[in-house]
């Protein structure tokens, strides 16, 4: 790619891993690389009958992911209630489980896309081709109601949800370990049952349908509100003094670092394997680009910062405090403009990753 007008190429050769000297270049930034969370996800030779209640033997043969932690990460307090799904596949559905503590159960939305997250619900974050682009988000509240949405590009780069495309095949079930809607007593969890289609993910004509090893970007997340009961009513808490309504807590499986959801290149990553559950283990095998990633989204951060502040990308290594020594293992060049960048890494195993100014990710 060649962008239009005056450009500079810029070559940087660093490490490939975090140790030495390359340590210091993620120097107040580590709250955007925290280690990502992984799930290898078995297939299931049974039905699945979505009904909130998971009795098949698959389902008991999955494991739990770890419980959900707060999306700023590790130095945040750990979320009040528990949260955790399981996964499983097959050849037309990924299915998931997730199962929320909570002692007051409540959800008033019923309405096919009402903005559910206005009231407590679980999120699903889908990103099939990691591209950081064209992914799907899935939002349920305790009343099933489902808010389901397609996102071009992340809001950070202009994205607009789709709030009109659906996901026409997707099924749910939500099973209440408790009541609805009744402040007076207290309840235990709820736990929603999920299929998602294959073909429902599809982007154009091609069905995102996964193979043995087939790797996506994935995250869940957990809104919950402050509430007081009004009238015999759950109400989002407000503050005493300026009147406006409380934040959410936003509790996730794989921390972002930021409160935002919609920083895929942050999400964890899904492992599919051709395995029954319960029949074989399969190891998560990270994926081969993974540990060079976070070097181009340093740069992107650093340019992102820089033209807020300059009104322009940088036009130097030098500018994004990018050191200025050489090694031998990757190399990477950018070309950039007042409003575009275009930046390509390089590796002397031949692997080749590209990123631009919107934040989209290419591999060779």
């Amino acid at each position: 790619m060649r962008i239009a007008g005056l450009f500079v190429l810029l070559f940087l050769v660093i490490l490939a891993d975090f140790q030495g000297k390359a340590q210091n270049i993620f120097e107040g930034w580590e709250h955007l690389f925290q280690p990502k969370k992984n799930y290898v996800v078995y297939k299931t030779p049974e039905k699945i009958a979505i009904d909130g209640k998971a009795n098949e033997i698959s389902w008991e043969r999955a494991q739990w992911t770890d419980l959900f932690v707060d999306i700023e990460g590790e130095n945040k307090e750990l979320p009040t209630w528990s949260t955790k799904i399981k996964m499983l596949w097959d050849d037309k559905n990924l299915y998931i489980l997730a199962e929320l503590t909570e002692p007051h159960i409540w959800a008033y939305y019923t309405k096919h896309d009402q903005i559910v997250y206005h009231e407590n619900d679980f999120e699903i974050f889908i990103d099939p081709n990691r591209n950081i682009h064209e992914y799907f988000e899935f939002e349920i509240n305790a009343q099933n109601t489902l808010f389901d949405l397609f996102m071009t590009k992340p809001y950070r780069n202009g994205g607009i949800p789709l709030i009109s495309w659906n996901a026409n095949g997707f099924r749910s079930a939500v099973h209440l370990n408790g009541t609805l809607n009744q402040p007076n007593d207290t309840d235990k969890s709820w736990t929603i049952e999920m299929a998602i289609p294959f073909h429902d993910l599809r982007l154009g004509v091609h069905t995102q349908k996964p193979e043995n090893g087939t790797y996506w970007s994935i995250n869940f997340s957990r809104v919950q509100w402050q509430t007081d009961v009004i009238d015999g009513k759950y109400v989002r808490k407000k503050d005493e003094t300026t009147g406006r309504i409380l934040p959410e807590n936003n509790w996730v499986w794989s921390p972002a670092g930021v409160i935002n959801m919609h920083f895929p290149e942050r999400w964890g990553i899904l492992q599919f394997s051709t395995f029954n559950a319960g029949e074989k283990v399969a190891e998560f095998i990270l994926p081969p680009e993974e540990k060079y990633l976070d070097y181009l989204w340093l740069l992107y951060y650093k340019q992102s910062q820089f033209r807020g502040e300059n009104k322009t990308f940088a036009k130097t290594l030098e500018e994004l405090d990018f050191p200025a020594n050489s090694e031998k293992d990757v190399v990477i060049e950018m070309q950039a403009t007042r409003n575009q960048f275009f930046a390509e890494l390089k590796t002397d195993e031949g692997l080749k990753l590209t990123i631009n100014h919107e934040g989209r990710i290419s591999k060779n």
